[in-house]
C-alpha cells in the first residue's frame, strides 16, 4: 500500500519543501558540468513535475506565494546591486532603452494584435504590454559572471522598471477603458498614487535607513529583518498605488542600495538567502506554468505562440540595437542587453490572466503566453550566459586585475579594542571584491608573566572576528605575536605576510608632540605600504558623503594613484559622492587626476585657500554623517608639510562622525601607474 504521502500529486508540505530543494540543488550541478545556466534547468524541470506534465506537484497556493516572493526578490537584489553612482550618472542609457524596449514591441505588438490577429484596439494594445514588459531571469547569470556593473547591464536593469512601469500602466488604463472608468478621477487617482508612492519611499526609507543602522546595535539578523520589512512594505505600497509589486521592489533595492555595502555579511545574507531560496522557488512556478499539451489542441494556440516568440525576439533586439549603436556598446554587450530584456515571466503574466479575467483575451492566449514564457526562459539566460563570458573574457584582456598583483590587507587589534567590526567593515569595503586573498589580523601581547593569559584571552576575542568575516565570506588569517615593542611587531607581521594595506585604528587623541601616538607613529616612519589610520565609530554604510581633503602637492607622491583608487573603491562601495577639498592649488587638475583613475564615482572638487579655512570647513559644512579622508603623506616624502602634523587632530576635533587619514605608498610600492589603466 502506498503511503498517502507518497501518492500524486504530493500534497505533505514537509515532502514537497524536500522535492524542490532537491530540485534547486542538482539540477544546477548537473547542467553546470555541461556549462548551462541552472535556471534554464529548474523552469523544465518545474514544467515536467508539474501539474501539466507528470503532475507530481500542484501549483498551489503555497507555490504561487514562493513564486511571487521570489520575483519580488529577484527584483529588489536587481536594484540592490545595480551600481547607483554609475546608474545616476549614465540614467539617460537606462530612460533611452526603457522607452525604446517598451515603445517599439508596443507599437509594432498593436498593429499586429489588431490588423493581423483581429483583436479590439484595447486588446491589441494589450497584447502588445505582454512582451513590452520583461522579466530579468538571466539576471542570477550576469550575477553569477560578476558583470552587474558593466555600464550595458546597468542600462538595461535600469531600464526594466522603465518598461515594466509603462507596460503595466497600459493594462490599468485598459481595464479601466473597458470597465468605463476611464475619466478624469482615474487619471488623478493614478497621477497622485504614483507620485505620492515614489516621493515617499525615496524620500522617507534612506532615513529611516540610516537611523536604524546608526541607532540598533543588535544581532545581526535584526539587519536582515528591518531590510525585509522595508522590501515588502514598499511592494505592498506600490499596489496601492496602482503599480505591480515588483516596482516596488525594485524601487526598494534602489533605495537601500547605499546602506548596504556590496561586500559586508549583510549583503552576502540577503544574496545567499535569494539565491539559494527564494529565487529558484520563482523559476520553478514558472515552470509550472507551462502545458505543452496546448500544442494539440489546435493552431490558434501554436500561431499566437510564433507571434509572441517571433515578435518578442525582434523588438527586443531592436531596442537593444538601437540603444548599442546610440552609446557604443560592443557586439557582446547588445547581446548581453538583448538576453537579458527577452526573459518574459511576472509581468506578462499578470497582463494576460487579468486580460483573460475581463473577457479580452480567450484560453488560447493564455496558453500561448505560458509557451511563449518557456521559450524565452530557455533562450534568454542561454544568451545571456553566452556573451557575458565574451564580456568578462575582453575584460580580463583590457583591465587591471588587481589578483595580478595580490593586495593583501592587514588589521592590528589592540585587546582592548571596542570598535574592533567597524574596523573590520572598514577593511572588508577597501579589499577588493574577488580577491581571493584572506583578510589578515593581528593581535600583540607584551612579554611577561601574564603573557600566555593575554594571548588566551585574545585568541578568545579573535574568534568571534572570524565569525564576523565568515558571514561575508571572507577568509581570515587571524596571527598572534608576543613582543615588547608593539609597533615592532606589526611591521614585522607586515613584511612576513607580504601586506599592501594596513588598516589600524586610532582613537582620536591628541599626543603631544606626536601625530597620532607612539605606536602608530613608529609604523608610518618604518613602513612602505599604504597605511589607512582610522577614526571609525558609526556605521560606513549611512555614510552620506565622503569628503577628501587634499594637501598641496601631494599628487606628486609616489603611490598617489593607489591611493585615489582606495578612496573612489570605498566611495563606490559605501555609494556615497566624492568631495574633494584641495588646498592652495587647482581644483580641476585634481578633478582630472581622480577621473584617471576607476572606478568611476560622481566628484566634485573645490579650492580651499589655507589651512585655516580647512578648519573652518571642517567646522561649519562637514555633517556627522560625512567620511572625512585626509591624504597625507610620510615626512620627507613629497607632499609632506608641517601642518600634516597637526592635521589629524584638527579633524578629529572639528568633526563628530567618521574620519580616515591615508597615507600613499612609497619606495619600491611606489609604482602605482597600472592603477591608471582601471579606466
Amino acid at each position: 500500500m502506498i503511503p498517502a504521502a507518497l501518492s500524486l500529486p504530493i500534497d505533505d508540505p514537509i515532502l514537497i519543501f524536500g522535492l524542490a530543494m532537491i530540485v534547486f540543488l542538482v539540477v544546477p550541478l548537473v547542467l553546470g558540468r555541461y556549462r548551462l545556466p541552472g535556471i534554464i534547468g529548474i523552469i523544465v524541470v518545474g514544467a515536467v513535475i508539474g501539474p501539466n506534465g507528470l503532475g507530481v506537484l500542484e501549483r498551489d497556493e503555497t507555490i504561487v506565494l514562493l513564486g511571487e516572493v521570489g520575483i519580488v526578490y529577484l527584483m529588489f537584489v536587481a536594484g540592490l546591486e545595480i551600481n547607483l553612482a554609475q546608474f545616476i550618472e549614465y540614467k539617460d542609457r537606462s530612460i533611452v532603452f526603457g522607452l525604446l524596449s517598451f515603445v517599439i514591441p508596443q507599437a509594432i505588438g498593436t498593429v499586429v494584435g489588431y490588423y493581423v490577429l483581429g483583436l479590439s484596439v484595447g486588446a491589441a494594445a494589450l497584447f502588445a504590454a505582454i512582451f513590452a514588459s520583461h522579466t530579468l531571469l538571466a539576471y542570477p547569470v550576469v550575477n553569477r559572471l560578476g558583470i552587474t556593473k558593466t555600464e550595458s547591464v546597468t542600462a538595461t536593469i535600469g531600464g526594466t522598471i522603465i518598461t515594466d512601469t509603462l507596460a503595466l500602466l497600459v493594462l490599468a488604463v485598459v481595464i479601466a477603458g473597458a470597465d468605463g472608468e476611464l475619466g478624469a478621477g482615474f487619471w488623478l487617482e493614478l497621477a497622485g498614487g504614483l507620485a505620492l508612492f515614489f516621493a515617499g519611499v525615496w524620500l522617507l526609507v534612506p532615513r529611516i535607513g540610516r537611523w536604524f543602522f546608526r541607532t540598533v546595535d543588535q544581532e545581526s539578523y535584526f539587519e536582515f529583518l528591518f531590510v525585509m520589512a522595508v522590501l515588502f512594505v514598499c511592494a505592498y505600497l506600490a499596489e496601492l498605488a496602482g503599480v505591480e509589486y515588483i516596482v516596488g521592489a525594485f524601487l526598494a533595492g534602489l533605495v537601500l542600495n547605499r546602506l548596504i555595502p556590496e561586500s559586508g555579511p549583510l549583503m552576502n545574507r540577503i544574496e545567499f538567502v535569494g539565491n539559494a531560496l527564494f529565487i529558484p522557488f520563482f523559476l520553478l512556478s514558472v515552470g509550472m506554468l507551462v502545458d505543452a499539451r496546448v500544442l494539440t489542441d489546435g493552431l490558434d494556440t501554436l500561431s499566437i505562440t510564433v507571434a509572441f516568440v517571433g515578435l518578442v525576439l525582434t523588438t527586443k533586439y531592436a531596442a537593444a540595437w538601437v540603444t548599442a549603436r546610440r552609446y557604443g556598446y560592443s557586439h557582446d554587450e547588445t547581446m548581453t542587453m538583448f538576453g537579458l530584456s527577452v526573459g518574459q515571466a511576472a509581468a506578462a503574466l499578470a497582463i494576460v490572466l487579468i486580460g483573460f479575467d475581463a473577457g479580452l483575451f480567450g484560453e488560447a492566449m493564455l496558453n500561448a503566453v505560458v509557451l511563449m514564457i518557456l521559450v524565452v526562459s530557455v533562450i534568454s539566460p542561454a544568451v545571456v550566459d553566452r556573451y557575458g563570458r565574451a564580456i568578462v573574457r575582453a575584460s580580463e584582456h583590457t583591465e587591471y586585475d588587481p589578483r595580478n598583483a595580490p593586495q593583501r590587507v592587514m588589521v592590528p587589534f589592540s585587546r582592548e579594542s571596542q570598535y574592533r567590526e567597524r574596523l573590520l567593515d572598514l577593511a572588508l569595503i577597501v579589499r577588493e571584491a574577488g580577491d581571493d586573498q584572506p583578510l589578515y589580523t593581528l593581535s600583540v601581547a607584551q612579554p611577561g608573566s601574564r603573557a600566555e593569559a593575554d594571548i588566551a584571552e585574545i585568541e578568545s576575542s579573535l574568534e568571534e572576528t572570524e565569525a564576523y568575516t565568515a558571514g561575508a565570506e571572507v577568509p581570515l588569517e587571524r596571527q598572534t605575536r608576543v613582543e615588547g615593542n608593539v609597533a615592532s611587531g606589526i611591521i614585522r607581521a607586515i613584511l612576513e605576510n607580504r601586506i599592501t594595506t594596513l588598516i589600524i585604528g586610532w582613537d582620536g587623541a591628541p599626543r603631544h608632540q606626536r601625530v597620532f601616538g607612539d605606536v602608530i607613529d613608529q609604523v608610518l616612519i618604518r613602513t612602505k605600504q599604504l597605511v589607512l589610520v582610522s577614526h571609525v565609530r558609526q556605521p560606513l554604510n549611512t555614510t552620506g558623503e565622503v569628503v577628501v581633503i587634499l594637501p598641496p602637492g601631494i599628487d606628486h607622491n609616489d603611490g598617489f594613484y593607489e591611493a585615489v583608487h582606495t578612496i573612489e573603491h570605498l566611495a563606490e562601495q559605501v555609494g556615497a559622492p566624492v568631495r574633494g577639498l584641495v588646498v592652495d592649488r587647482n581644483p580641476d587638475q585634481f578633478e582630472r587626476l581622480f577621473d584617471m583613475v576607476s572606478p568611476d564615482v560622481p566628484a566634485t572638487f573645490e579650492r580651499v585657500d589655507d589651512w585655516s579655512a580647512v578648519s573652518a570647513r571642517l567646522r561649519d559644512d562637514i555633517d556627522e554623517t560625512d567620511l572625512v579622508v585626509t591624504m597625507s603623506a610620510r615626512r620627507g616624502t613629497m607632499g609632506w608639510h608641517s601642518e600634516l602634523r597637526t592635521l589629524p587632530t584638527t579633524v578629529s576635533e572639528e568633526t563628530d562622525g567618521n574620519f580616515i587619514v591615508i597615507y600613499p605608498a612609497v619606495g619600491e610600492r611606489s609604482d602605482d601607474r597600472q592603477f591608471l589603466q582601471f579606466r
